[in-house]
């Protein structure tokens, strides 16, 4: 990412930021602003947010709005109606993408949320998401899986459907075309 990249995000996030003032009513723009321009780390991790679709947006300060972070920090989260596009067909991790021996999928969310710099969302926290909005009413989004359940060889992951937020279970060497994963950001 180059200045006139970080610039343009930074107008970007600036816009999507007022657009959606419901999402953190208790944050000044300002506050946010210093802590992107003081954070060049997270800014290419929210500008890798931006390029795949997820459209970051701040969903939390000290912790507001469920979406937890460090005391002083701001909560970036993936705020785009369905799961990103540039971040689906891909099955859950590193193991599971190993395990294919057939037909195996460009990479896995845990691997791609690590380069990126981002978290992939818990339970809890997709859950605090659709507070929001409707999110994943057509996708759905890979969830951190506890290792209990990774270690027999699943994951999970969500969808909103008639108005509620379903949890389900599927092989972590499974992908599919309409679900990918749900970031978030800390700074």
């Amino acid at each position: 990412m180059d200045v006139g990249q970080g610039e343009a995000l930074i107008e970007t996030l600036r816009q999507r930021f007022a657009a959606n003032m419901q999402r953190h009513p208790a944050v000044a723009w300002p506050a946010v602003e210093q802590k992107l321009r003081a954070a060049p780390a997270g800014l290419k991790s929210l500008f890798a947010m931006e390029r795949t679709g997820g459209e970051p947006d701040v969903v939390g300060l000290d912790g507001a709005a469920g979406l937890d972070g460090a005391a002083g920090s701001i909560v970036f989260c993936d705020c785009a109606p369905e799961s990103p596009t540039g971040r689906r067909s891909l099955c859950y991790d590193r193991a599971a993408l190993d395990a294919r021996k057939e037909n195996k999928p460009a990479g896995s969310a845990l691997d791609m949320a690590a380069a990126m710099g981002i978290e992939i969302l818990t339970e809890r926290e997709y859950r605090d998401l659709q507070a929001f909005g409707p999110f994943d009413r057509k996708t759905s989004s890979w969830i951190a899986t506890p290792d209990a359940i990774r270690k027999l060889g699943g994951a999970l992951f969500c969808d909103r459907r008639y108005d509620h937020v379903f949890v389900y279970h599927n092989g972590a060497e499974s992908y599919y075309a309409a679900r990918g994963f749900r970031g978030r950001l800390t700074l």
